[in-house]
C-alpha cells in the first residue's frame, strides 16, 4: 500500500480527542500482524510497537498521536490537487510514516520503537503518553525521541509552553432596558478583551531560535438571548510562551490581564522545553538528511515531556503546520514522500 493510501486509511477512521479506541483497535491489529521484535503492547488506547532489537545502535522512539483535535472538519479526507485534505490529513501524516516504516522494514542500525498515543491534544496532564511512559519501563531508557508532528518537513526544536485558563466574570441581573440596575458580566470582560485584541506577540530568542508569546481567547459561555443583563461569563484564554518563561510567570501574567475584574481558574499548565543542542549526533544527522530548515516549535508538543525525562527529542513531520485544527488539514503528497526519504537517509546514516 502506498503512502497516500495509508494516510487516507488512517484518516478514514475517526479519532476525535478522547475517542481514539477504534483507531487504536484497527491500527493495533495491523501492527500486531507484522513480524515485530517483540509483541505489541497496549496501554489504554495507546500502542507501543517494538520494530527492531539487538542492532547495537541507538534506542530511538518514533512518537505520534492518534487523535484529531478538530473532528468537525469538512468532509472525509480526500486527495485533491496533489494534496490530502480533511480531518487528520496533517496530524496523521506522522502516523502514516510510522506505519509505512513498520511495513517496509528498511535496514537500520538502531533499536526503533513506535509509540502511538491517545489524547495528544490534551497537554502535559491530559495526554495518555504520560501514563504510557510511566508504565512502560523500556521506553524510559531511550537515547532519542522523534515526535512526528506537522512541521512542513522542517526540524523544529524545543516546544512552547501553554497555559489554558478560565476567566470568570460576575455581574448582577436586571432588565436590559434598565442596564444601570444591574452589572453586565460581558461588559466587564470587554475591558479585558481589548487587551487581548491588541496583544502583540513578544519574541523570546534562545540559542538563536525565536519563540513568540501570544494570548488568545478561544471560547466564551454566559448570558442568554433576551432582555436580561448577564450575571456571569466564562472565557477560556490560551497563553503560549517560549522557554525563557515558566508556568508561574504565565499564571502571573494572566492574573494581571484580568486585573481584579474577574477571577482566574487555571485548567492546564504545560511547561516549555528549550531547544536540543544541535551538536547531538542523532539531531545533527537528521539535520543533514534533507530537512527543510531548522526553527523553534512555537506550540507545546511531547518534546517537552521527553526533555523533562532527560530524553533528547525533536519535532519533525510532513503535515502543513498552519492547517492543524483548521477546517481542512493539509499534507502535500510530495512532502509526504519527501519525509519518507529524509527518514530513510537518517536511518541509513546509522549503519
Amino acid at each position: 500500500m502506498e503512502l497516500l493510501e495509508k494516510l487516507l486509511w488512517l484518516c478514514k477512521i475517526p479519532s476525535p480527542t478522547g475517542e481514539e479506541r477504534s483507531l487504536a483497535d484497527e491500527l493495533g491489529a495491523r501492527l500486531a500482524a507484522l513480524p515485530l521484535a517483540s509483541p505489541l503492547r497496549r496501554h489504554g488506547d495507546s500502542l507501543v510497537a517494538p520494530l527492531t532489537r539487538g542492532s547495537g545502535g541507538p534506542r530511538i522512539l518514533l512518537v505520534g498521536q492518534l487523535d484529531v483535535a478538530n473532528p468537525g472538519q469538512r468532509g472525509e479526507a480526500r486527495k485533491e490537487n496533489g494534496r490530502v485534505l480533511g480531518a487528520g490529513a496533517a496530524e496523521k501524516s506522522g502516523l502514516c510514516l510510522m506505519l509505512d516504516l513498520a511495513e517496509r522494514r528498511p535496514p537500520v542500525r538502531a533499536d526503533i520503537t513506535l509509540v502511538l498515543h491517545a489524547r495528544g491534544a490534551c497537554g502535559f496532564d491530559g495526554s495518555e503518553l504520560r501514563a504510557v511512559m510511566a508504565k512502560d519501563a523500556e521506553l524510559q531508557g531511550a537515547d532519542f525521541a522523534l515526535v512526528l508532528k506537522p512541521t512542513d518537513n522542517k526540524l523544529q526544536l524545543g516546544a512552547g509552553g501553554t497555559t489554558h485558563a478560565t476567566l470568570a466574570f460576575a455581574g448582577r441581573t436586571a432588565h436590559s432596558g434598565l442596564p444601570g440596575a444591574g452589572v453586565n458580566a460581558i461588559h466587564k470582560f470587554a475591558r479585558v478583551l481589548s487587551r487581548l485584541a491588541t496583544f502583540e506577540p513578544v519574541p523570546d530568542v534562545v540559542d538563536g531560535l525565536t519563540w513568540y508569546e501570544t494570548m488568545s481567547a478561544t471560547s466564551a459561555n454566559g448570558g442568554r438571548p433576551g432582555s436580561v443583563v448577564p450575571d456571569h461569563l466564562e472565557v477560556n484564554v490560551h497563553h503560549t510562551y517560549g522557554p525563557s518563561t515558566d508556568s508561574h510567570t504565565s499564571q502571573d501574567r494572566l492574573i494581571a490581564l484580568v486585573d481584579r475584574l474577574g477571577a482566574v481558574r487555571f485548567e492546564e499548565l504545560s511547561r516549555p522545553a528549550p531547544p536540543l543542542d544541535r551538536k547531538h549526533a542523532l539531531l545533527a544527522a537528521l539535520e543533514q538528511s534533507g530537512v527543510q530548515g531548522v526553527e523553534a516549535r512555537q506550540t507545546w508538543t511531547e518534546v517537552a515531556r521527553f526533555t523533562a525525562l532527560g530524553i533528547p527529542a525533536a519535532n519533525f513531520g510532513p503535515g502543513a503546520e498552519r492547517t492543524m485544527h483548521a477546517l481542512n488539514e493539509v499534507t502535500e503528497i510530495a512532502e509526504l514522500e519527501r519525509a519518507k526519504a529524509i527518514l530513510d537517509r537518517w536511518f541509513a546514516s546509522m549503519t
